[in-house]
This record gives structure tokens, sequence and C-alpha cells, in this order.
């Protein structure tokens, strides 16, 4: 059974940088990524990272977040800088695993201004 264990988020002023991490069990390698739900909106996609390297990220996080994953790919992190209030949220990560998805705990980050 695929399992997601999320840490790091929390609160941080505008402007600012936090990271998080996501370590996947229970699964092969696959495409990994990060959504969030800002608050009283719907869960958005943030960043995604294939199998072979390909990221992809929403126009909102463009230049500011960075997706990676370690060697042994069981692993995601997501790098954010420049925070903005608006980027408040519950971060879920997520594993897409013959097209079924795995969702995260989530992880709630909040940016003060």
């Amino acid at each position: 059974q695929v399992q997601l264990v999320e840490s790091g988020g929390g609160l941080v002023q505008a402007g600012g940088s936090l990271s998080l991490s996501c370590a996947a069990s229970g699964g092969t390698v696959s495409t990994m990524g990060w959504y969030r739900q800002p608050p009283g909106k719907q869960r958005e996609l943030v960043a995604t990272i294939g199998s072979g390297g390909y990221t992809h990220y929403a126009d909102s996080v463009k230049g500011r977040f960075t997706i990676s994953r370690d060697n042994a790919k069981t692993t995601v992190y997501l790098q954010m800088s420049s925070l903005k209030p608006e980027d408040t949220a519950v971060y879920y990560c997520n594993l897409n695993l013959l097209g079924y998805d795995y969702w995260g705990q989530g992880t709630q980050v909040t940016v003060s201004s």
C-alpha cells in the first residue's frame, strides 16, 4: 500500500522561504507532485516531477518554487522562495501510479504579510 509522509511547512513572512518534503513507500517510481488548497478554494496543482525528471509548474509559482526528488526517486521536495500571502494553503503531496492518485495528509503553509 502506498503511503506518503510529508514534513515541513509552517509560518513564514512574505518574501521568506520554506521547504517541504514527502517520502513515499509501498509504490514504484512514478510521477509525484505537490498540490495545495487555499482557504475556501479548491485544490490546485503546484508542481509535478516525472520519473525521468521532467518538471511542470503552475504559472503562479514559476520562478519561485522548485520541485526535485532524490536519487532513489522515493522522496520529493518543494523548495519555496519569495513566498506571498496568496501561497497560504494546505499543501498535499501526490503520487500518481497507473492513473490512481495517492495523497499525503497535508501540511499547512501560512505566509503573513
